[in-house]
């Protein structure tokens, strides 16, 4: 499509670049490291927004582009478990059961181009073009159409960093391997914003994540790798400045990540607390999973933070009666509000009710106490006989509930006490399509 084509045109058109876990401080506290950021926020507008219960990618994504809670996503976290049993799986796209942003855009007879947004894998063959992002198997099942696969080869396109090569003391593999995945998807985003030919572009840079989860102590307490940090955050930011440099003023840009970040002390597993504490306990001596907790077991956790009750009638071999359920989350939340680290600090920051916060169709599986921890704790849930319940790991950094990022180029746009569930309908003003807001749980933030 060339310039006279896309002058012809009236409808408004969105650009939503995605930059996974990125903090809005860390952007904010550095001008001559986001020199581009800084420039879009002061023509248009900038804050940190707050994530959702809980901050963890798997869950986020699906919320951010379907303007709606996780009990109508159906996804929870990065592992679920399914209705009525205790296996569990990990969720695709296809487990999202809410209308998605590029949905509501093709219905309405325009074009989206959609790349490596979490959580989409298998691609949706009504849209324009689709590379599906983190978990997809390969480039070729994550593309449509086929013809795509060809363009993403010459680029050297690839879906995720080699997140192993950060358990390593020494970094540089895994910074290298960083900056080669971050360029590669700059390529590939300017080539396709360059045809001109789609009404919502949506493109996610996921490898900031990567980068936080083993560098951000670094980056926080002027460690060794810290520079290297800042350099490439220097870089993504050059590129989302000459992304910027590409879009017509016919296009709204907004810059959005999922949810904060901060350095890492601690893993806490919390399964092993629960043990000690009487909660949970296995029918097998060496258990490998959930399906292998005995009938005895009163609570159970899975990743992050996520507690569930183990109820008759909900769960296969769920002992704890419906009637009891309040007064057992209660003596839990007791519990766990009074567990401290290492270093005697309190694990729990906030002690969420999932019926407080999960609504609809989907809430089955919803976890009916979720932990929002204190900075430097970050809670894990595997399935073992033995091991401490504070332990240290390869990752350095955590996500956050707090300080994720939303800037915009549109001084329309009202980015205070916003939150993930805002960002969809605000696309949908901002491209003038209809929708009825009773459909969503956020509301747009584009009151100009």
């Amino acid at each position: 499509m060339g310039l006279l084509d896309r002058l012809r045109r009236d409808d408004p058109r969105v650009v939503v670049l995605g930059i996974d876990g990125v903090p809005y401080t860390l952007i904010d506290d550095h001008p001559e490291v986001f020199p581009n950021l800084h420039r879009i926020r002061d023509r248009g507008t900038g804050s940190a927004i707050s994530s959702i219960v809980p901050p963890e990618s798997s869950a986020c994504w699906p919320v951010l582009t379907t303007g709606v809670n996780p009990g109508k996503t159906g996804v929870y976290g990065f592992q679920d478990r399914r209705q009525g049993s205790y296996e569990t799986y990990i969720p695709m796209g296809d487990h999202v059961q809410a209308r998605r942003v590029w949905s509501y855009v093709t219905e309405s007879g325009r074009h989206a181009s959609v790349f490596n947004v979490p959580v989409t894998f298998p691609p949706d063959e009504q849209l324009q073009r689709m590379v599906t992002g983190f978990l997809s198997p390969d480039v070729d099942a994550a593309t449509h159409p086929a013809s795509l696969r060809d363009s993403l080869k010459e680029h050297g396109y690839r879906i995720d960093v080699d997140a192993k090569l950060g358990h390593d003391e020494d970094k540089t593999a895994f910074i290298d391997d960083a900056m080669e995945v971050l360029k590669r998807r700059f390529e590939v985003f300017e080539t396709y914003l360059r045809r001109d030919d789609w009404d919502l572009f949506f493109g996610v840079f996921m490898t900031t994540d990567r980068v936080n989860h083993f560098l951000f102590d670094a980056y926080e307490r002027d460690g060794h790798y810290r520079d290297t940090f800042l350099e490439f955050y220097a870089t993504l930011d050059d590129y989302l400045g000459r992304l910027s440099d590409t879009l017509g003023e016919d296009t709204t840009l907004l810059v959005v990540s999922d949810h904060g970040f901060t350095t890492l002390d601690y893993e806490v597993h919390v399964n092993r607390w629960l043990e000690d504490h009487g909660w949970l306990s296995f029918a097998d001596g060496d258990p490998e999973g959930l399906e292998d907790i005995s009938d005895e077991t009163t609570a159970y956790s899975l990743i992050p933070g996520r507690f569930y009750i183990n109820l008759e009638g909900r769960e296969p071999r769920g002992g704890v009666p419906a009637a009891e359920l309040n007064s057992v989350k209660s003596t839990l939340r007791e519990q766990l509000t009074e567990l401290e680290g290492p270093d005697g600090r309190p694990v729990c920051r906030d002690i969420v009710d999932g019926a407080d916060v999960f609504t609809s169709a989907f809430t089955e599986i919803a976890p009916d106490l979720v932990v929002l921890p204190n900075d430097g704790y970050d809670l894990k849930a595997g399935f073992s006989d033995g091991g401490p319940v504070f332990d240290t790991g390869p990752r350095t950094g955590m996500h956050t509930f707090d300080n994720a990022t939303l800037i915009s180029d549109a001084p329309s746009i009202d980015a205070s006490r916003a939150d993930l569930l805002d960002i969809t309908p605000t696309i949908l003003d901002l491209m003038s399509i209809e929708y009825d807001p009773s459909d969503f749980d956020g509301r747009t933030l584009n009151v100009g």
